[in-house]
């Protein structure tokens, strides 16, 4: 009898988790069709990996997003993030801004957030100048499958984040992984992630 009441108590914890792990998997996949682009007070490029100072596809997709959102005079400043990762010449936000800059970009116009290594650190990062500068509006620039995370991170972190995300497709498998992500981080807070 027992062990019968534990076995139910355990199908309907799990019953539960696959429950809550599909709706944040359908909360993802609607967000991939998001994007804003009502003027703000900066454009965030979420970091991605870079080759000795030349961004991978994934993040030069990213900034020709950004540039194509300044361009269209959505805001006045593109932010770049991303730390160095072990083994890097030069950081993410570096590659990024040398990109821009090489796409016409003012140099007045990029900030840089060189320390962060995961979302949270980099939103937060960007978020203390930011604020710092009177700018807590933005648009967020990443790939389709991190638009609910960065947007709930930004608002986390005190911005009030829109997305605006590059066309690249999300695959079954990254939007899987991002709705574990974002189910964890909503349980135990996405810096902790």
């Amino acid at each position: 009898m027992r062990w019968r009441s534990v076995r139910r108590l355990l199908l309907g914890v799990f019953a539960l988790g696959l429950a809550y792990f599909a709706v944040s998997f359908v909360q993802v996949w609607h967000a991939t069709s998001w994007s804003d682009e009502e003027p703000v007070d900066a454009i965030v490029v979420m970091g991605a990996a870079q080759y000795n100072g030349v961004p991978s596809p994934v993040l030069a997709g990213r900034l020709d997003r950004a540039v194509e959102l300044f361009d269209g005079e959505v805001a006045p400043v593109i932010v770049v993030t991303g730390g160095r990762q072990q083994g890097d010449t030069t950081t993410e936000a570096k590659a990024s801004y040398d990109y821009l800059r090489a796409r016409g970009v003012p140099d007045d116009r990029i900030q840089l957030e060189v320390d962060g290594t995961n979302s949270w650190e980099s939103l937060a990062a960007a978020a203390r100048f930011l604020r710092r500068d009177g700018r807590d509006d933005v648009v967020v620039v990443s790939d389709p499958y991190h638009s609910l995370r960065v947007a709930g991170i930004a608002s986390d972190v005190g911005l009030k984040g829109n997305v605006a995300p590059t066309d690249r497709k999300s695959s079954w498998r990254s939007i899987s992984r991002e709705a574990l992500a974002v189910s964890v981080g909503r349980l135990i807070g996405y810096r902790r992630l």
